[in-house]
């Protein structure tokens, strides 16, 4: 299964969902409109939404509050991501300008804070207190982690462990929480929903480190991204930290001194220590290994064609080329 015959299994669930985005963008604030419309329309492979509806259907939901739930994830998703382009000054996402980059890095804020108390409004009206409570706590958490990688740029000290703690804060953790409000919504067993839970915390740490390897091997076309982003903003991600604990002394010297100053103008050199050490070949094996242990926690769900879209999803995470 292609991850596009996967968005076509998650088709008329998407519709829905993307109702309800777009009858929720709604404000009397033109520039509010403008800008929400800008980066919802913007693209990207709405991952998050479509394993929300994936995990309710795989766990034999049939009702249509998921649709609800999942634009909710997306909301607090593009929220994150118009506060992260403002914190990490990137001026290209998804092939397109960045928010910030048009409007300034004021109204992206101030935007991204409507799109995120929408967010919770969306949420009450879902009136389901398990929901609001995973979703809640994956909000708080996801900012935790962005000040946990705050507190790692520019440190070539960071080691694997503090940044693996960064993925599954920042990023993993709405692929968690996707995931586990199937299981609730279906009013699965609390094993089961633990597991689902689990399957979306692996999957989304595996996406994370193959996007780690894409910033050292893809070019801007294919990533819809600057290369070399990470590197320009002084990020030690997993390619940089095991190159650094296996590079000789010239290579951990140099790649100490590039992760100090944030020298995107050394990407060249840094990729060629990479290379050296097998940092990349490292990286994958580790993402590997999480997707293996993402789909090993779906053994005990029911078969079906939605689990079947969610195993292939781990295959396309540590697969993909963009």
């Amino acid at each position: 299964m292609q991850f596009k015959d996967i968005q076509a299994l998650a088709t008329h669930d998407m519709d829905g969902v993307n109702r309800h985005i777009r009858s929720q963008l709604h404000s009397d604030v033109v520039l509010i409109r403008q800008m929400a419309e800008y980066i919802i329309g913007s693209g990207g492979k709405r991952l998050r939404p479509v394993l929300a509806v994936l995990s309710a259907r795989a766990c034999g939901y049939q009702g249509e509050a998921h649709t609800a739930t999942a634009a909710v994830i997306e909301f607090i998703h593009t929220a994150t991501l118009l506060h992260d382009d403002v914190v990490d000054a990137s001026d290209l996402r998804r092939g397109k300008e960045t928010a910030n980059s048009i409007w300034g890095n004021e109204a992206s804020v101030l935007v991204g804070d409507f799109i995120f108390s929408r967010a919770f409004q969306m949420m009450v009206e879902i009136a389901d207190l398990r929901v609001m409570e995973i979703l809640s706590k994956a909000s708080n958490t996801i900012a935790e982690g962005e000040v946990l990688q705050l507190m790692n740029c520019n440190d070539p000290e960071t080691t694997q462990a503090r940044y693996m703690e960064v993925i599954r804060f920042k990023t993993a953790k709405l692929f968690e929480a996707a995931t586990q409000v199937g299981a609730v919504l279906a009013q699965k067993t609390a094993r089961l929903e633990t597991d689902v839970a689990a399957y979306g915390m692996h999957l989304g740490t595996a996406f994370q480190l193959i996007d780690d390897v894409l910033d050292y091997r893809a070019d801007s076309d294919t990533i819809g991204k600057n290369v070399g982003d990470d590197l320009a903003e002084g990020k030690p991600t997993l390619p940089i930290i095991f190159a650094l604990s296996k590079g000789n002394p010239e290579q951990t010297a140099h790649l100490s001194e590039v992760i100090k100053q944030g020298d995107r103008d050394q990407l060249e050199s840094v990729i060629d220590i990479i290379q050296a050490t097998g940092a990349v070949e490292f990286t994958e094996q580790v993402a590997l290994a999480e997707a293996e242990q993402a789909k090993h926690k779906l053994a005990d769900l029911e078969d079906s064609e939605y689990k079947t879209a969610m195993v292939a999803l781990a295959d396309f995470s540590v697969s993909r080329l963009y």
